[in-house]
């Protein structure tokens, strides 16, 4: 059966024409395998040739080379990581090696941070943050405050620009970077820190300060009958010069005849907002201020068209005055013919970058000097004012620790300190020694019962605070160097402390 229908359907099949056979190569696996192979390796070659040599090159390859600099760099980590007696961090020694390079460049104003010390850094420049209110800086090896915070814990207490801090709750802080500083310095609003201040040639005092928020409120402005416009700048900020804008068009409005610009303790802080607020006051096209890089001549920035004050202007500077706030008295003063009130301001001539690294750290460096319209490097130097103008006689008291108890037979120079600010206030003191003796006690008495204080006749605690403060309202109310500023825009001497005209 099976063998009969294989036949039938054999014999069904119709025969198919013949085509034509093709040409074709015949090779063993083998050699194809390997041919395969040989051209791939032709193909990225050539590839590779054209995209490193050729004129339109994609992409650059490049062969690391080995940096020869960093030869002894490397045997002296490699020679710890072997043979040190104990096991050492790797990210310590690295950030050390870093500190390391720009401690050598002998710059206060370099500085490498590490990621919670950027953090810190990043953190002063926004809205507000938590600390005692100072800018400072490494100088020598030693902590220098560059100026106080208005209104801050550092300047309720009476810390002054060129303070030096010794010690921060007991630790010594010679040696250390001023962001390693902050770091020990700043923490939660209602704790406290105590600070070993040296200042001059004084005995060191220690001040117990309580940390709050420190608020960038960076423009305070007021204008009495005279129609002079007082604007308080405490730092520079990406805002500042819009605040700065708002209060002066309000004070326009309200018939303002002249200004006084006070960066008094203002450390500084943005170039560009220093430029711009410049740029209010200075004619279009005179320059600013020069920038002087590493090479090439000094490059003018000057003033801009928009909107401009056309009134009277002084501004005032103290020691504490710095950096942004000095490229602002010397814009106005060498471009647009304004008087410069107070003292010498502190002397920072230099520009800063800061590069921020992948793993959250900063460097933060010097990339190149400013010059004065005038072509003058302040640097280490200061601006010297047109009128010199000291502050009240008070304003550089000791401070005096509300923790310490002044009461009859103490004898103390805080005890002298205290019956300084009591005299200034109006209150019979005797004779100001070091003793606390029965005429102090009647004046602490008397300064109790007008501040409503129980009346103990001891110099401590609510009575200590409550003194400082009046000393710092009567301070503000009887400013001679303000006083000062507004007499040159009035044309109206004032009645207070004695000046010195350069011209």
């Amino acid at each position: 059966m099976d063998e009969q229908q294989r036949t039938e359907e054999q014999v069904n099949i119709q025969p198919q024409p013949e085509k034509p056979a093709g040409k074709y190569i015949r090779i063993k696996p083998f050699k194809f395998i390997m041919l395969m192979f040989l051209t791939i390796l032709v193909t990225a070659g050539l590839t590779i040739f054209a995209l490193t040599f050729g004129e339109e090159k994609i992409v650059e390859v490049k062969v690391p080379i080995e940096r020869t600099e960093f030869k002894q760099l490397y045997d002296a980590f490699d020679e710890l990581k072997e043979n040190y007696y104990v096991e050492i961090d790797d990210e310590e020694v690295i950030h050390g090696a870093i500190n390391g390079m720009f401690d050598a460049l002998g710059d206060p104003y370099s500085d490498y941070m590490n990621s919670e010390e950027a953090a810190h850094f990043n953190e002063s420049l926004s809205s507000s943050f938590q600390g005692i209110g100072a800018e400072i800086q490494e100088r020598d090896g030693y902590i220098m405050v560059v100026s106080p915070i208005k209104n801050s814990p550092a300047e309720k207490a009476g810390i002054l620009p060129k303070d030096l801090i010794l010690s921060v709750n007991g630790e010594s802080v010679k040696g250390l970077s001023a962001s390693e500083a902050v770091l020990l310095i700043r923490g939660e609003k209602g704790t406290s820190v105590t600070l070993m201040i040296q200042r001059g040639d004084e005995e060191p005092i220690e001040m117990k300060l309580v940390r709050d928020d420190i608020p960038i409120e960076t423009v305070h402005g007021e204008m009495g009958d005279d129609k002079i416009a007082h604007i308080q700048i405490s730092s520079f900020s990406e805002q500042t010069a819009e605040e700065v804008a708002r209060s002066l068009a309000g004070f326009e409005q309200q018939g303002m005849k002249g200004v006084v610009l006070d960066v008094r303790q203002n450390p500084g802080g943005y170039l560009t907002a220093a430029l711009d607020i410049s740029n209010f006051f200075v004619p279009e096209g005179k320059p600013i201020l020069l920038i002087q890089g590493r090479t090439g001549d000094p490059e003018a920035m000057v003033a801009e068209g928009g909107k401009k004050f056309d009134v009277p202007v002084t501004v005032l500077i103290d020691e504490g005055s710095a950096s942004a706030s000095e490229i602002l008295a010397g814009a106005l003063q060498e471009s647009a013919g304004a008087k410069v009130v107070g003292k010498t301001s502190f002397g920072k001539g230099t520009v800063q970058t800061v590069a921020d690294l992948p793993d959250g750290a900063n460097l933060k460096f010097t990339t190149s000097k400013w010059l004065t319209p005038n072509g003058t490097w302040i640097n280490e130097k200061g601006i010297e004012p047109d009128v010199d103008v000291d502050t009240a006689p008070y304003a550089s008291l000791p401070y005096i620790d509300p923790k310490e108890e002044l009461k009859l037979e103490v004898n103390s120079k805080l005890v002298n300190a205290a019956e300084q600010m009591l005299e200034v206030l109006g209150y019979q003191v005797g004779t100001v020694d070091n003793l606390f003796d029965e005429e102090t006690e009647a004046a602490v008495k008397e300064f109790q019962k007008a501040s409503e204080l129980e009346e103990t006749g001891i110099l401590t605690g609510k009575t200590t605070y409550a003194l400082m403060d009046a000393l710092r309202e009567k301070l503000r109310a009887d400013d001679p160097q303000l006083l000062k500023a507004k007499s040159l825009l009035t044309g109206k001497e004032p009645t207070t402390e004695e000046t010195t005209d350069k011209e």
